[in-house]
């Protein structure tokens, strides 16, 4: 039973909404929304200063980019333009290892991402009760809650072009403030700062898990943008140029505002916590840039619920296509053709996890996101041997040798971050795994016993044919 990952001669079987949807997304939208998927800007990382003193944290911006983000993009890269098409790393898991692996893969990356989108409301909220202080506790807390996350599921509903233009505008305007205190902050930068292990005198522990999972939070996703390829304008030549675009975006974007503000002023480490950078905009240049920045962080918040939304949501309208889930969970919006079961189903659970403690659904994230990543390197690699004549329009320039050892290295550091998982990160992560083990042979059931109609996977799964 399930879904066949035999190569196919069916590339002219395409699903039906390309040929009735010439709308698709460009380059600067695509740019900016696997930017949101990603960064957002250098609100959060904070901490990593605080857990290990500004050496260690700028250190850690510089050098993690090229261990795990630039190793991630450049797969993305490789795979989304081999095989394009809504379902991203489901169709190169299915094509690599099977329909059990295809829909595990999609059950993780899928969870991973939906338990990652309630954490955004909650930042939303945590912003705007410093302005109204109702929002702090209790019922007007969770009212606050499910209903900004109603109302940014609504825009993602009207369009994945106005999603994408949205985010370019709150691009734009979350990051000015920081170049602007960078700015300010220069005639004061000492660069003896930047040398500091931690504060003198001070008995700060250093968190190194701490440390490490803000790094990894701040730097991973790459891959997510991949589930809606389906929409991209010419995605094999847009694919790798948005990612790299993103990449140095990212980058700067972390590195500069962190230099800046460790430079600017001296180290209290033990201040350094989460929304931090604003009381540093106001030493550097007063009240009105720390206004600024908070604005800019909601701003930033939605944007990465934005742009998370519309990964998970093009996930499921492409696992309805591949057959994975049945053909209802590919409808679309008849007024504006955005996958608005993909979002409602994509809102809800965001709203039913809401009430965990920030730090545990970010750390169940996390350990999902890191099984999906191991997945997802072992059918890059699995593919590259297994179907070497696929047509790649973008190739990662290694031989086979070199690509293991750049697939090795982040692939430790996954499993340091999934061997530092508490008691409640690891049962959380184990149940919603046989839960995914279980509706992988539910479908098939469904499948067998006429339940539901199902689109034929292997109309859609091969891409070995496309235009380059």
């Amino acid at each position: 039973m399930g879904i066949s990952n035999e190569d196919t001669t069916t590339s002219h079987l395409l699903p039906q909404h390309q040929s009735s949807n010439p709308k698709k997304l460009a380059l600067l939208p695509l740019v900016f929304l696997i930017y949101f998927e990603v960064s957002g800007g250098p609100y959060g990382e904070e901490s990593a200063v605080g857990a290990a003193g500004p050496l260690f944290a700028i250190l850690g911006f510089l050098v993690f980019p090229f261990i795990w983000s630039i190793p991630e993009a450049l797969i993305t890269a490789e795979l989304a333009t081999a095989f394009p098409g809504n379902g991203g790393f489901v169709i190169w898991a299915n094509h690599a290892f099977g329909p059990f692996w295809g829909s595990l893969m999609g059950a993780w990356k899928f969870l991973s991402g939906v338990i990652n989108l309630a954490s955004y409301p909650v930042l939303c909220v945590d912003y705007l009760k410093l302005v109204i202080p109702i929002f702090s506790s209790g019922f007007p807390r969770y009212v606050a809650i499910f209903v900004s996350t109603l109302m940014l599921s609504f825009l993602n509903y009207t369009g994945l072009s106005i999603v994408g233009y949205t985010a370019v505008t709150l691009g734009i305007v979350s990051l000015l403030p920081f170049l602007v205190m960078t700015l300010f902050a220069i005639p004061m930068i000492e660069p003896v700062r930047w040398l500091s292990l931690g504060q003198k005198g001070v008995n700060v522990k250093k968190d190194w898990t701490l440390f490490f999972n803000t790094l990894f939070w701040n730097l991973n996703f790459w891959d997510n943008a991949s589930t809606l390829a389906g929409e991209v304008d010419q995605p094999q030549k847009t694919f790798p140029i948005a990612l790299f675009s993103a990449v140095i975006l990212s980058c700067f974007g972390y590195l500069l505002p962190l230099m800046a503000a460790t430079g600017a002023i001296p180290l209290n480490q033990e201040d350094w916590t989460e929304g931090y950078l604003a009381n540093v905009a106001e030493m550097i240049a007063g009240k009105w840039l720390k206004i600024w920045i908070e604005f800019g962080a909601v701003l930033s918040v939605i944007g990465l619920y934005e742009a998370q939304l519309t990964s998970s949501a093009y996930q499921v309208l492409g696992m309805a296509e591949l057959g994975f889930l049945p053909r209802v969970f590919g409808a679309r919006s008849e007024w504006f053709n955005t996958p608005w079961l993909g979002i409602l189903i994509s809102t809800l659970v965001p709203l039913v996890v809401s009430y965990m403690d920030f730090a545990d659904i970010i750390s169940s994230a996390n350990f999902l996101y890191s099984l999906g990543m191991l997945l997802e390197f072992a059918s890059f690699l699995w593919l590259r041997r297994k179907s070497p004549e696929v047509k790649r329009p973008f190739s990662v320039p290694l031989e086979f040798p070199g690509l293991v050892v750049m697939c090795l290295i982040p692939s430790v550091f996954l499993v340091y971050v999934m061997t530092v998982a508490t008691k409640t990160v690891l049962f959380i992560s184990s149940l919603l795994t046989l839960f995914a083990i279980g509706w992988y042979f539910l479908m098939n059931l469904c499948r067998s016993k006429v339940w539901f109609q199902f689109i034929k996977g292997e109309d859609h799964l091969d891409k070995n044919d496309h235009d380059v």
